[in-house]
């Protein structure tokens, strides 16, 4: 059986190729359903793109190769599919963009893009094996109980990274990259919740709260959300993605930075009052009782002088904290590392070694931030090929 192209992966970037590669096209997926994270990103509303991506907002050995794909395909593009579609979107926070309705619009819309490019799609059928030679690539494919063979002059690889296992996330794409020796960035799960060591934060687990998380490398002020198992939330997410083991970070409290002028007027008005009763007016109160101990925060109001009260917020503004770990790619929103984006064309999404293969979307060193970047990157990737095998 031939065809002109055959992508490994039938989730967000794969069938944005599949829809735009010019027919003669069949996508692969070992699931039972297509675009199976996209159906339960975004709380099932799919936050399918954000109405700031550009190039800093992605990650990878190379920072300016998302470039070009991204400039060639923007978010805006993506919002003219949608709105094609006459599937209706709101803006949430910082950009994001969801689905009013469900994360399957999304997914039903590709498939139909797809299928109307004359592209065929095979699920439930696993890769057993891959070659090359002079006449192009030669899969062995495992379609339930029945062995089949394809040949075809394009291979995408667009199998996605390691993260969500439960999905039925693989390393594929990394084997066969190792197979036709396009080099490999060391990968890890990124967007993904911090561990501590004896569950530190299981008597405060459920309290969120608005926070700024920093290291070295980068800062994020987004909501802090503490687990049984540790820390969570949208800044700890973002700010996992920037961490390396072993590092501390810095958590600030009390981000907007006027907590040491209202305490100081409280102290006016309510100075009888114990310091823990007025600062559970500024911070959540099963926060304010477990850092009380080590903050000394007995006592009334107008027992703690400025100096005392500016110590205090000194300390809610610089928590130090050290992580054990990460919960790994169990819960991990992305990988990162990958593909290296040496072995690729910017332009096209082609292996410079190997003329007809592709790698695209999360199976390559181009990693987003959290708020819809990551999709955005699975469109401007999955066109970039698909466009270029459609010219030839």
């Amino acid at each position: 059986m031939q065809y002109q192209t055959v992508i490994l992966g039938a989730g967000a970037a794969g069938m944005m190729c599949a829809a735009h590669a010019g027919g003669d096209v069949l996508v692969v997926d070992h699931a039972k359903n297509p675009g199976e994270k996209i159906r339960i990103s975004g709380g099932g509303r799919c936050n399918f793109t954000n109405m700031y991506a550009s190039a800093e907002n992605y990650l990878s050995q190379n920072p300016h190769f998302c470039k070009s794909a991204l400039a060639r395909y923007t978010q805006w593009d993506f919002v003219e599919l949608v709105d094609r579609h006459n599937i209706a979107w709101h803006e949430k926070t910082l950009g994001q963009l969801f689905c009013d309705g469900s994360a399957k619009q999304i997914v039903t819309m590709l498939v139909q893009e797809l299928k109307q490019a004359g592209a065929d799609l095979w699920l439930e059928t696993s890769v057993q094996s891959v070659t090359r030679s002079s006449d192009g690539f030669h899969i062995t494919l495992m379609r339930g109980d029945k062995t089949t063979r394809v040949t075809c002059r394009n291979l995408v690889l667009a199998t996605g990274g390691k993260s969500i296992p439960k999905m039925g996330a693989t390393g594929l794409a990394y084997d066969l990259a190792r197979q036709f020796d396009l080099p490999l960035e060391e990968t890890r799960a990124g967007l993904v919740p911090f561990t501590f060591a004896e569950e530190r934060f299981k008597p405060l687990a459920g309290v969120a709260l608005p926070a700024r998380l920093s290291n070295a490398r980068k800062s994020f002020d987004e909501a802090l959300l503490f687990t049984h198992r540790g820390l969570s939330g949208p800044s700890v997410l973002q700010l996992s993605s920037y961490w390396h083991e072993g590092e501390a970070f810095t958590a600030n409290l009390i981000p907007d930075g006027t907590l040491f002028e209202k305490l100081r007027d409280q102290r006016q008005t309510s100075g009888r009052k114990a310091l823990t009763t007025e600062l559970a007016k500024h911070l959540p109160s099963r926060l304010v009782d477990f850092l009380a101990p080590q903050l000394n925060l007995a006592g009334r109001l107008a027992d703690h002088s400025d100096a005392a009260l500016q110590e205090l917020c000194d300390a809610l503004s610089s928590w130090s904290l050290k992580p054990s770990g990460t919960e790994g790619y169990r819960t991990a929103e992305v990988t990162l590392g990958g593909i290296s984006t040496d072995a690729l064309s910017s332009k096209t999404m082609e292996a410079k070694s190997h003329s007809g293969l592709y790698a695209i979307g999360e199976a390559v060193d181009v990693t987003g931030w959290l708020g819809g970047y990551n999709f955005q990157w699975a469109w401007a990737s999955g066109f970039a090929a698909g466009t270029a095998i459609a010219l030839g």
